[in-house]
């Protein structure tokens, strides 16, 4: 297949994102090449834009999905194909490799982390939640499985073992923003793994029959006024508090329902710390914890300035064996994508996705742009 030389793609412009003319990625040993079908929207796409986390000319975007059109010299040919549908992660807006990125007419993934799939692209404009039979689905999972993948099997040291007949760990699971598509892989996840005795969620009410079903003990409605001490007046034993929203003002309510007379980690996804702590709210027996969904592609992670984290190959190992376990645990249904509202103006689409979910126009569903 003779493949272009260049092709469109979304770019970091001086703190705003546009479209324009780039040289095809570099194709490493052990990745493929895709043309992209699908794309979907994170919330660290428009972040790396907005707060100049990536450098400029680079390529946004992380959750990719599409058909293989070249395999590096050291892929496995026994798993993938030319002409195989494949979606999986990728750092867009990366120092390290900034002309690859998920928001482009081409792709490179890295093999050791893609999901395959048998389907291509359904056109529908909706797809209500199911198993990843598409690959407008497939384009939802990536970060936010990954990154509850290595939240679960990583950081909170939970066993990979599929539905174990009893609970792996005492005590209570407390994830602030449970509509959010991070939250509800934890959940899935958290119910197959039979991770917690019990898991409450602060979402809205509207969403409490569909966590239910995920195996929510309890649903409370981050609209009420004293939702904080409804949660503590119940619960004193909440070991991990998962903050899926990482706002401040989430970061410091959550604080506020740890217990004070036991050991508890509150976990976020931004890097937030006792520092972001009003002082008056604070006090002892809290860790905190976060992770680096990066790290999975097995380098130094540059984020600008001084944020460099080192490679953390155990990492990347916890997260390669997870993506092997649960890949036909979404295309067959056991695990499943939520709600998706789909984009039909291609890369035009990501720059629109992006800024809606910057300013919250989305709610449990996952906004995906797909490509002619």
């Amino acid at each position: 297949m003779s493949l272009p030389t260049s092709m469109n793609a979304t770019v970091i412009d001086n703190g705003k994102a546009i479209i324009k003319s780039v040289p095809l990625p570099q194709l490493d040993d052990e990745y493929v090449l895709i043309k992209t079908k699908a794309v979907a929207g994170n919330p660290t796409d428009w972040k790396h834009v907005t707060f100049g986390l990536g450098p400029n000319g680079s390529v946004v975007g992380v959750d990719a999905a599409g058909e293989i059109v070249k395999l590096g010299s050291k892929v496995d040919t026994n798993k993938f194909h030319l002409g195989d549908f494949v979606y999986g992660f990728v750092h867009g807006s990366s120092h390290r490799r900034p002309d690859n990125g998920a928001f482009a007419e081409y792709v490179a993934l890295d093999s050791k982390i893609a999901f395959t799939i048998k389907n291509g692209i359904t056109g529908k404009d909706s797809i209500p939640e199911g198993p990843v039979d598409c690959l407008e689905a497939g384009a939802t999972i990536p970060c936010s499985w990954m990154t509850a993948g290595a939240t679960l099997f990583y950081h909170m040291g939970l066993k990979m073992e599929w539905e174990p007949k009893d609970v792996q760990r005492k005590g209570t699971v407390l994830i602030w923003g449970g509509a959010t598509a991070l939250a509800q892989a934890i959940l899935q996840l958290l119910q197959k793994f039979n991770g917690y005795e019990r898991v409450i969620v602060v979402a809205s009410k509207k969403h409490e029959a569909e966590l239910k079903g995920y195996g929510v003990t309890e649903v409370f409605d981050y609209h009420d006024a004293d939702v904080i001490n409804q949660i503590k007046s119940k619960y004193t034993d909440l070991v991990w508090l998962l903050d899926c929203v990482s706002t401040p003002d989430t970061f410091n309510q959550l604080y506020q329902c740890a217990p004070r007379d036991t050991k508890s980690t509150i976990f976020n996804y931004v890097g937030l710390n006792l520092d972001a702590i009003k002082p008056e709210l604070r006090h002892d027996n809290i860790s905190f914890d976060d992770t680096m969904i990066y790290s999975c592609l097995g380098f130094e992670v540059n984020l600008g300035g001084n944020m460099i984290f080192p490679a953390n190959p155990e990492y990347r190992q916890v997260v390669i064996k997870f993506v092997e376990l649960i890949n036909d645990k979404l295309n067959n249904g056991p695990l499943q994508h939520i709600p998706i509202k789909v984009y039909k103006n291609g890369l035009e689409s990501t720059i629109q996705i992006m800024e809606d979910i910057k300013t919250g126009k989305n709610s449990g569903e996952k906004l995906v742009a797909t490509f002619n």
